[in-house]
């Protein structure tokens, strides 16, 4: 046993055993970085690249799709406005064959009278200041009035 506890204590068995433990040490986290590289195996590399295609593949179509799903909705409201214009052009056009409406029509537009009635025509004061100015640039020579214009345009920068 003495043989033994020497053998034990001597150098040379000291670094045999650190060596192997070291040894040890070295190949299990080989093993362990070994195991998760093994993690991406080539089936599930397959399948990311299958699923990145489809992706890829489908991207422009699902976009098309929504795109037109879009102007279908767009024409969807074009329509209904259309149809309730149409509404009311029809209704206008039944209200045009009642001759009453037409007639009230007539006259508040066109400032027509029946035989027997008295017109009046109500005049704006500010409309016929307006007009009065107007008629003083009717006397003066064109070029005159082309360059007040311009005078005018230029004052209005300011």
């Amino acid at each position: 046993m003495a043989v033994k506890d020497r053998d034990r204590f001597s150098t040379a068995t000291r670094i045999r055993l650190l060596g192997e433990q070291t040894a040890a040490r070295v190949y299990r986290s080989q093993t362990k970085r070994q195991a998760r590289r093994s993690r991406l195996t080539g089936r599930a590399a397959l399948l990311a690249l299958v699923l990145c295609s489809l992706v890829v593949a489908l991207a422009y179509p699902i976009r098309q799709y929504v795109s037109q799903r879009a102007d279908v909705a767009d024409m969807q409201r074009q329509k209904e406005e259309a149809a309730k214009r149409v509404e009311q052009l029809r209704d206008l056009k039944a209200r045009w064959q009642d001759d009453a409406y037409a007639e009230q029509q007539i006259r508040q537009r066109l400032h027509y009278v029946m035989p027997g009635e008295t017109g009046y025509v109500v005049i704006d004061p500010d409309a016929a200041k307006q007009s009065r100015t107007e008629l003083g640039a009717a006397d003066r020579p064109w070029y005159t009035n082309i360059w007040d214009g311009v005078d005018k345009a230029d004052a209005a920068d300011h």
